[in-house]
Order: structure tokens, then C-alpha cells, then sequence
């Protein structure tokens, strides 16, 4: 148990054996900005003022009282303000979570619930009808280091792509197909509506006439439906490829045109019919998602006897439940806050529970070079895509920036500043702090020093190794807190925070050439630093180098 969770439970069962009140709620413990208010600190007395019928300080002064502080690690207390707690830790007690990462190594800071909650993690999604695009790319950073924090927190995590290969768009990009096909043998160019006109779509038709010009011959809906399953191949291999060397993997890769051979887009409108929530009007078939806050009625079948966009969508939610996930997360673009509250209503009328949907809407990004926005590639002319911006950005910097953010939020992604070998560039400047621990152990082994899991680290008593020490030790707690509250950027400010606290120290100490006890316990700490920030570095999908 890490120092804040054991203090967690002592305040728990100090508030319990003070008799306050009948319940405890939830504590929480927070690390004060200024240093001065303490290690630690609480307001859980000010948070019991109703239930206590007691003013603060008096609730406070009764749970110190009964604060078992040796089992706590804590060497002093004082109540500040109107009722906070402040907690002032053991310093050797600190020191003793060093030789416990080394050990630990890459598990350092991961949960192992006896109990994993089963968690589908679907992103990106993108329709395999062109490239993906820096909105693809900022889903891909931020739903790739979602899974890979919540899989570190104990949660036994999926990852899934949905393949849009059925409706509408695929029509347009078989249709887009042939009529390159026909172009490239002779014949004029005749694009359907909203037809695809990028270079790859007239490159595959020109391949098709150089190999295939006996096809011209074959029915046009015969040829249709082969160049649709051609043209998802086509574009589904490009954007695999594109994910893959972006450091994205996923587990399973869901196909639309599946839902309609298993039958599961009927099942599903069977389900919710018995549950009593379709309804027939104008010709139409219409699910009421207004009994589940949505502001009106969607139409799930037309008239002309055809489904909407939201039916395959429920029937793949379907599919999901009935899979045994606990929690579905669906990471969307910021287009589709729409459909929350209809996708949510329709789990309700499959008999689901709909919070058992969480759906994080990613807002937009801007890209900025030389301080100005950038709306089209210089090389296209068209979108800037994912792989432009690994070929001229690189995947660390790209994966880091477009995470460090909460998504929820706009972005403005500097592309000079994600070039450049600065200490302004958070993701050299935490890649650096790596390296030079690193330079500083292989030192350290030139001149004959080895790491000593058996070093006394009790006679760090540094300043700006305490804090190092400190930061270090709020790494599982930063882990679990992301997790819990879906909240990635959480990490790269860790990240950021470590790393500065690492070059604090670095600045203010000398780790070699010092006491030889010292040294020893230096080196066992940074090589206990480095742990942490390499796991961390890995969670965000970025490298951790050991030279630069």
C-alpha cells in the first residue's frame, strides 16, 4: 500500500472510532500546491459539518485525536483555515517506496483487482472511404492511451475498430470505383453524387482496367459489388497501416455488413419492440428515445422500407451487450454529440441499463505552423492526414501532443514546437529527463558504481530529492485517478511534472563523485525515477530513450 493509501485509511478509521457519524462518505486526500500546508492534505471535516452537526475545526481536532499515526507514516499534523487537515509525512517512511519500484520495474504502478471490470473500448472508427485525418489522429492518441491506462488500473480492456462497410458511403465508393474503371478503358467520366474523388480511388480503377478489362463486360451490379468489397479491402489495409506504425493495435476489428448476415439488426428491432418501445407512423418504423431524455423520436426504419444510419448503429450496441462487457466506451468526433442521448435511449430499450454507455466526444483540432492555422496539406492540397504528420512530426510527438489535453476541450497543435529540440517541447523535454538518468547510470558504471537494491535510501534528506521521492510515489494514484475519470491528459501532466522535479534535483545535486553512501542511494532513486517515467512515457504510446 502506498503512503497516501494507507493515510486514506487511517483518516477512514479515525473518522470511524471518533463516532462523528454513521457513515463515512468518501475521503479525499489531496497533495497541497505550497509545500508549506503540508505532504498531504483533507477536507474531510469541513465535508462532515452537516451529518456531524459540529463546526470544522472541532471535527477536525477529533479525527487527529484518534489518527493512528505510526501505522499512517505520518511524523505531524496541524489543523489550518477552517478545518483543514494538514499531513506532514515520515521522511525515512517516504524514502522506503525506492528499492519497491526498482523491484517492481514495468509493474510499478499497475493494479491486479481480484475482479476485473470487462471494459470495450471502441475509437476511431473512421469510414474506409480515404485517409484518416488529424480528428482520426487525435481519437487514435487519446482512445489508445485510455485503454492502455485503464488495462495498467486493473480493468480488462478491448479495443475495437468498427468497420463501416455497408450502407450509403460504400455504394458511393463502388460507384466511385467503377466509374475510374471506365475511365481509365476510354470511356467518359461520370462520378456519382458525393462520389470519392481522391487519388487512390482513380489509382484502383486504373490497376482494375490494366488487369481486369474483361470486367466491362460483366453486369454493372456485378461489378459494383465486387469493387465494394475491393475498395473496403483497399482502404482498410491502407488504414491499418497507418494506425499500426502510429502505435495503435486493436483487438478486434467489427464489421457493419456482419450485424446483417448474423441477423442482428432484426433481432435487435425484435427486442425493442417487445420491450414496447417502436411505434409505426407516417409509413415509418420510429424508436421512442424521448422516454430516454432524448429530445425527440428517431425513425429507425423509412417508408421505403429501408434502415436509417441509427439502426445498424443499435443493432452493433446490441452485439456489444450481449458480447458481456460491463462498461462500453465510445470515443466520437465532435460531430456526434447528437447522437448520445439516441445511442444511450436505445441501450434503455434493449432492457439495458443506458449508463452502462460512457461516449467522449473529441473536439477539434487546430494545426499551427508558424503561427498560422493550417487547413490544407501543402503536398495534397487537401487535409492534412495521420500519415503526413507521422512523416513530418514523428509518432512521439504526435501521440504526446494530441493527448496532453483534455479532450473535451479545443486543441492547437503547434507543429514547430512538436519539432523542436527544446526543453519547450513537453515531449523532448520528458523524453530528456530519461535520457540523462540514463547517461548518468552508464557513468556511474564507467566509474565502477553498481546498483544496490540494498542501499540505506533513509539518509536522502534533500529537499528536491524528497520531492522527487514524492512524486515518484503518486504515480499509482495518478494511474487510478485517470482511469476513473476517463481523463488521459492526466498522464501527460504527471509526465511533465515528474520530469521537472527530476532537473530540479538534477540541478541542485550532485548524484556522482559525492559521499559513497549517498551515491548509492541517488543512483538506486533515479533508476527508480526512470522506472516510473518510462511506464508513464509507454501509457501515452511515446518512447523512452535512453540517448539523445
Amino acid at each position: 500500500m502506498n503512503l497516501k493509501a494507507g493515510l486514506l485509511e487511517a483518516i477512514k478509521s479515525a473518522v470511524e472510532s471518533s463516532g462523528l457519524v454513521d457513515e463515512v462518505p468518501e475521503i479525499k486526500v489531496e497533495t497541497p500546491k505550497d509545500k508549506k500546508n503540508g505532504d498531504f492534505s483533507t477536507n474531510v471535516a469541513m465535508t462532515l459539518t452537516k451529518q456531524a452537526k459540529k463546526n470544522p475545526r472541532d471535527i477536525a481536532s477529533a479525527i487527529v485525536e484518534k489518527l493512528d499515526r505510526s501505522a499512517a507514516k505520518v511524523k505531524s499534523v496541524d489543523i489550518a483555515g477552517p478545518g483543514f487537515i494538514n499531513f506532514y509525512m515520515d521522511e525515512s517512511s517516504i524514502t522506503q517506496i525506492i528499492p519497491r519500484v526498482v523491484e517492481l520495474g514495468a509493474d510499478y504502478g499497475r493494479s491486479t483487482p481480484d475482479q476485473k471490470e470487462k471494459v470495450l473500448v471502441e475509437f476511431v472508427s473512421a469510414n474506409p472511404t480515404g485517409d484518416l485525418h488529424i480528428g482520426h489522429a487525435r481519437n487514435a492518441s487519446v482512445g489508445d492511451t485510455l485503454a492502455n491506462i485503464m488495462d495498467f488500473a486493473g480493468y480488462e480492456v478491448v479495443r475495437e475498430y468498427y468497420i463501416n462497410d455497408a450502407g450509403n458511403q460504400i455504394d458511393n465508393l463502388a460507384l466511385s470505383i467503377d466509374a475510374r474503371y471506365l475511365e481509365a478503358l476510354g470511356q467518359e467520366l461520370i462520378m456519382p453524387e458525393d462520389g470519392y474523388m481522391g487519388r487512390d480511388i482513380q489509382a484502383i480503377g486504373e490497376k482494375l482496367a490494366e488487369e481486369s478489362p474483361e470486367l466491362m463486360e460483366t453486369s454493372k451490379e456485378d461489378r459494383i459489388e465486387m469493387f465494394r468489397k475491393l475498395g473496403v479491402d483497399f482502404e482498410m489495409e491502407k488504414l491499418r497501416k497507418d494506425l499500426d506504425d502510429f502505435n495503435v493495435h486493436f483487438d478486434n476489428w467489427f464489421s457493419e455488413t456482419s450485424l446483417y448476415e448474423k441477423k442482428e439488426v432484426e433481432a435487435a428491432l425484435e427486442v425493442m419492440s417487445e420491450n414496447g418501445y417502436t411505434f409505426e407512423a407516417d409509413g415509418a418504423l420510429w424508436l421512442r428515445t424521448t422516454d430516454f431524455g432524448d429530445d425527440k423520436d428517431r425513425v429507425l426504419r423509412k417508408s421505403d422500407g429501408t434502415y436509417t444510419y441509427l439502426m445498424p448503429d443499435v443493432a452493433y450496441h446490441y452485439d456489444k451487450v450481449e458480447r458481456g462487457y460491463d462498461k462500453l466506451i465510445n470515443i466520437f468526433g465532435a460531430d456526434h454529440h447528437g447522437y448520445i442521448n439516441r445511442l444511450k435511449g436505445s441501450l434503455g430499450a434493449l432492457g439495458k441499463d443506458p449508463d452502462m454507455l460512457e461516449i467522449k466526444i473529441m473536439q477539434m483540432v487546430r494545426l499551427i505552423e508558424n503561427g498560422e492555422e493550417v487547413k490544407m496539406s501543402k503536398r495534397t492540397g487537401k487535409a492534412v492526414t495521420l500519415r503526413e504528420l507521422i512523416d513530418t512530426i514523428g509518432v512521439d510527438a504526435c501521440r504526446y501532443f494530441l493527448a496532453m489535453r483534455s479532450s473535451d476541450s479545443h486543441l492547437d497543435f503547434d507543429m514547430d514546437l512538436a519539432k523542436s529540440e527544446s526543453n519547450d517541447n513537453p515531449v523532448y523535454y520528458a523524453q530528456y529527463a530519461h535520457a540523462r538518468i540514463c547517461s548518468i547510470l552508464r557513468q556511474a558504471e564507467e566509474k565502477g558504481h553498481k546498483l544496490d537494491a540494498g542501499a540505506d535510501v533513509s539518509i536522502i534528506d534533500q529537499e528536491q530529492a524528497l520531492d522527487l521521492i514524492k512524486k515518484m510515489a503518486a504515480f499509482p494514484n495518478v494511474i487510478r485517478g485517470a482511469a476513473e475519470h476517463r481523463a488521459t491528459h492526466r498522464m501527460a501532466t504527471y509526465i511533465q511534472e515528474l520530469a521537472s522535479t527530476f532537473h530540479k534535483f538534477y540541478n541542485a545535486e550532485k548524484v556522482l563523485g559525492g559521499d559513497p553512501d549517498k551515491t548509492r542511494a541517488y543512483l538506486l532513486m533515479i533508476e527508480a525515477v526512470r522506472q516510473t517515467l518510462q511506464n508513464s512515457l509507454n501509457l501515452v504510446g511515446v518512447s523512452a530513450p535512453e540517448k539523445m
